[in-house]
């Protein structure tokens, strides 16, 4: 028989690097997980992408058991990156902050594809440049996809 789901609780951590600080410990503690456990867990799937911002959905049932799913780095965290930027614009429909190509937008799109909401790489690729766009980055060069 299923184990009866109580809530999911999503989290942003750097690969490796799971403690039971905040805001690990709190957001596990209040629903009554074994912190330590999922730290344990965590660092040991992702000791090879040590240092890496990843999402990570754990799924925690009634009887205070869990499992969770790691997910690929944001996109954002990607285009950081691959432009060598520490953040984006604060204005990015006026002060550009940097470049990338349609190159690294593929190889993002590529990465991110399992977990993003879309069917054809075009798409994908278009999600990506539009959060590029949106942290002040430039796209250089023409799309391209299939017009």
């Amino acid at each position: 028989m299923a184990k009866e789901v109580e809530t999911f609780i999503k989290l942003q951590i750097k690969g490796g690097a799971a403690n039971p600080s905040p805001p690990v410990g709190p957001a596990l503690g209040s629903k009554g997980v074994n912190i330590m456990e999922f730290c344990k867990q965590f660092n040991a799937r992702t000791q090879e992408k040590a240092g890496k911002v990843l999402p990570v959905v754990i799924t925690v049932y009634k009887d205070k058991s869990f499992e969770f799913v790691i997910k690929t780095p944001p996109a954002a965290v990607q285009l950081m990156e691959q432009s060598g930027i520490k953040t984006g614009s604060n204005e990015p429909n006026r002060k550009k902050v940097g470049k990338v190509t349609w190159a690294q937008v593929k190889t993002i799109a590529e990465d991110k594809l399992a977990d993003m909401n879309c069917f054809t790489m075009d798409s994908a690729m278009t999600m990506v440049a539009g959060t590029a766009r949106s942290m002040g980055i430039t796209v250089e060069g023409e799309f391209p996809g299939n017009n």
